[in-house]
Order: C-alpha cells, then sequence, then structure tokens
C-alpha cells in the first residue's frame, strides 16, 4: 500500500520528529476522522509499504535524515506559492528558506522526485490574474533545474472559508481567466522543461498541454523503486481525482502553517489545542490511546512487483 505523508496535515515540517520515530518503531495508529474511537494500526515495515508520498511547504526539518528513507520509495509534493504571509502566515520566508530548501531537496533526491505544487491559485485584489503569470514565470526560471513536474488547482470553495474568501475578496476564477492563465503558465512551462498537470479539476486545458494529473502517482513511485505495479483510483477522494489509492497517516486540525485557505484546519484554537497534545513518542500524532478505542489491524495490499497478497503488517 501507498503511505500518504499528508493531506491532513504537514508531517515533514511541523512533526518530522515523529514521522521518524514511528519509521523506527515500524508502524503508526491512526484515527478515523469520522469516528475518532476508530483507530489502526498501520505498518511501516518496507515489506509492507509500497512508498511514501509526502505532502509539504518546508521539508527543511526532514533534509539532514533522509537517508533513512533508502528502503522505500518516495517523492516529495512541494507546494510552493508566490503568496506572503497574508494567506500563508505559518511558513518562512519564500526568498530565503524555500525556495533554497527546494533546490536543497531536489539535489538530495533528484528532480524527477520533487514535483512542484501552485496551488491552490486564489484571485483576489492583491493576487490578479497578471500577479500570477509573472510570479509563475519568475519561479519557473529559478526551479526549472530542479523539477519535472508542476501541479496546479484552483480554490475550491468550502464553507469554513467562506468568511476569508468574503473578507478579502477572493473569488472563483471565469473560464476566461482561467484559459488565459493556462495559455500564460504552459509557455513558461516549455521554456524550462517542465510539464503541467491540474489537480482535481474538471475543465479542460489540455490545449495548453496541461493534464489531469494524478498526485499519488504510481508511475513516480515506481519510477524510484522498480517492479511492475497495480494499482486502483483511490475510492475515498473525488471523481476528478486520479490518484491511485493510499493510507493517510495524518489527522486534520494539526497543521501549524495556518494558510487561509486550508480546508484542513477548522480554526487556530483547534490546531493549537491538538499541537498541545502531540507527544513525538507517541504512536498517535497527537493525543494517546484511550480506554474506548478500538484498535483494528489495517491490512496492507502490496502493489509492486504484482504482489497482491494481503499482509497483516506484523513483520518480527
Amino acid at each position: 500500500m501507498i503511505v500518504s505523508v499528508s493531506r491532513r496535515t504537514d508531517i515533514p515540517a511541523c512533526y518530522s520528529d515523529w514521522f521518524w520515530n514511528r519509521l523506527k518503531e515500524g508502524y503508526v495508529l491512526v484515527r478515523n476522522p469520522m469516528n475518532d474511537r476508530q483507530v489502526s494500526r498501520i505498518s511501516l515495515n518496507p515489506r509492507a509499504v509500497d512508498g511514501f508520498v509526502f505532502w509539504t511547504k518546508n521539508p527543511l526539518p526532514m533534509l539532514r535524515r533522509l537517508e533513512e528513507l533508502e528502503e522505500y520509495p518516495y517523492y516529495f509534493q512541494f507546494t510552493l506559492t508566490p503568496y506572503g504571509r497574508d494567506l500563508e502566515p505559518g511558513l518562512p520566508s519564500k526568498r530565503e528558506r524555500l525556495l533554497p530548501a527546494f533546490i536543497a531537496l531536489s539535489e538530495k533526491i533528484g528532480p524527477d522526485r520533487v514535483v512542484w505544487r501552485y496551488d491552490p491559485i486564489v484571485f483576489n485584489r492583491k493576487y490578479t490574474l497578471q500577479t500570477h503569470i509573472r510570479c509563475f514565470e519568475a519561479m519557473t526560471k529559478l526551479l526549472g533545474n530542479y523539477t519535472k513536474r508542476c501541479v496546479i488547482s484552483f480554490l475550491d470553495r468550502y464553507r469554513k472559508i467562506e468568511g476569508w474568501m468574503k473578507e478579502t475578496g477572493a473569488k472563483t476564477p471565469t473560464r476566461e481567466e482561467i484559459e488565459a492563465l493556462g495559455k500564460a503558465f504552459s509557455a513558461s512551462a516549455k521554456k524550462y522543461g517542465i510539464e503541467l498537470y491540474t489537480c482535481c479539476e474538471t475543465v479542460d486545458l489540455s490545449e495548453f498541454e496541461i493534464f489531469h494529473g494524478s498526485c499519488v502517482d504510481v508511475s513516480l513511485l515506481r519510477g524510484c523503486g522498480g517492479g511492475s505495479w497495480k494499482a486502483e483510483k483511490d475510492p475515498g477522494q473525488r471523481k476528478e481525482c486520479g490518484c491511485a489509492a493510499s493510507i493517510d497517516i495524518g489527522a486534520y486540525d494539526t497543521c501549524r502553517n495556518l494558510c487561509r485557505y486550508c480546508y484542513a484546519n477548522r480554526s487556530l484554537s483547534v490546531v493549537d489545542r491538538n499541537h498541545r497534545l502531540h507527544n513525538p513518542l507517541s504512536p498517535l500524532l497527537y493525543g494517546e490511546l484511550q480506554a474506548e478505542d478500538r484498535v483494528t489491524e489495517r491490512k496492507m495490499r502490496l502493489l509492486r512487483d504484482g504482489q497482491l497478497s494481503l499482509f497483516n503488517g506484523y513483520y518480527e
């Protein structure tokens, strides 16, 4: 099974010590986000994990220990946008810290294993169509030697960010704006040898050589580890999503990046509460097991090398 680290929070940026501890222990506990009394025990043994997909806006805390992943296929989805602290208040300086971090990560593991995410694309009074076109051109020039693929998506209107969208004038783009952006982004990407894909978008931008992508992509993991793979589409994602099935080991309401447009946090107070409950030595991302919790072993279905056997996760 592919392990996602994580759509629900930024584990590399905020909880890397916890992740390394879980890798050493060989398993992790994850609460069901729909029923927190249900807990899955997920093996992280190399013989049970097909690979890791890391999602982050700041991989710096992980860089010095990447050699601990040598037994696993893996790649990074690195979100790097032109936004300032008005939209991404918890992140360090893009110019001074995150752009150099992107380059350093690419130099360590190779440009094929660092996917650049320019998303979500937010349109408001400050971040206009022309602002995005100008910033994307500048960023592709800097990153062209350090990535082969860029993923874009547009801001989704979640209920929890409706107030923020009204306050800042954020809006969903028109078809004309999307096409103008697609044409300009495609020209910039071609110039610097970067392939463009969309994430969970219904809009067809293939005329600009921008295609529907898969963020959890078996072809990328196969390139890391070789072998033949057989994977199914993730049934837990939206129908527009092309991702392969994976297990996510994160938890909602824990991300300290505090991006204003994020769907994964309810409020700063909830994030602060959960962060205070974080213990790097606990098998759970935050909190501890309770007497009423029901722990079940997650069956791990190995996808690589054509092996479709079910493993119970124990390899003593």
